[in-house]
């Protein structure tokens, strides 16, 4: 629900949301004002437990968004790695198959980044994952051959390894980018945000006292919630997930090959 909008509009959802619940609190709270002697104590009561709870659901909505961030994150680099350990060793292996391969580990990686672009789930990015899977049969099925023809030798049992390995990471990167916080826990921050900071607002002006700490409590709730929504959204909010390893390594590809080819071609 909250992943299809975009930032401004998550941004004005969220502080418009929160801010329209305070005002509200105070405007219950003046008017409850000539009931303060009695009301005082049990709304201090509720509110300061309110306060906790909605506490623990930030801190645990936060923790959860920043692990799958962090997680993304070492995706990227891990599948980076094993796309450069993969293109150095296809420079090891006999032609044609080795260059055939290197050109087409080229392609994955422009495919990689373009995935890295799109917005999880949209089409750009199904197209940016297809192509890649088209890519990677291609590279198997020379891996296959040349395995095929000559199976004792080294350099195409390494180059296999590493190939499987790339296949497999980019499997576990795009299952990453889909894996958000769940909107129930989302919703259930929201709405303790809004119980909670309504009700500190109606306690603080039926005491008499200053709305000016209720406007900056609910301005901090606000950033955090923006910061774990943003946290959850990593090609289209403010906080992204980079690919400079991705874009430094396809750069690295437009070099020579740094290893010569075999002398002959593959059996």
């Amino acid at each position: 629900m909250f992943f299809e909008l975009s930032s401004l509009v998550l941004a004005l959802l969220i502080f418009g949301t929160l801010f329209a619940a305070t005002a509200a609190g105070l405007a219950v709270g003046h008017r409850m004002h000539a009931h303060a002697k009695h009301l005082s104590e049990p709304f201090a009561v509720i509110q300061a437990a309110l306060l906790g709870i909605v506490g623990l659901l930030l801190a645990f909505g936060l923790s959860l968004a920043v692990g799958r961030y962090e997680n993304r994150r070492a995706n990227v680099v891990s599948e980076t790695n094993a796309i450069g350990t993969t293109y150095l060793r296809a420079q090891t292996l006999h032609e044609p198959v080795r260059s055939a391969s290197l050109a087409r580990l080229r392609r994955y990686t422009d495919t990689t980044i373009r995935l890295s672009e799109q917005v999880p789930g949209s089409d750009g990015a199904r197209r940016a994952a297809a192509d890649g899977h088209r890519i990677q049969r291609d590279l198997w099925g020379l891996a296959g051959r040349l395995l095929s023809a000559a199976p004792q030798d080294t350099a195409p049992r390494l180059y296999v390894q590493s190939l499987n390995e790339m296949i497999d990471l980019q499997t576990a990167r795009i299952a990453g980018l889909g894996n958000r916080v769940p909107t129930a826990v989302l919703v259930l921050e929201v709405l303790g945000a809004v119980a909670a900071l309504s009700l500190l607002a109606a306690y603080l002006a039926f005491m008499g006292r200053g709305s000016l700490i209720v406007v900056l409590a609910a301005s901090l709730v606000a950033l955090l919630l923006l910061v774990t929504f943003d946290l959850d959204r990593p090609t289209r909010g403010l906080i992204q997930v980079p690919d400079k390893p991705l874009v430094e390594l396809r750069a690295d590809m437009a070099l020579p090959p740094a290893a010569s080819a075999p002398a002959g071609r593959a059996p």
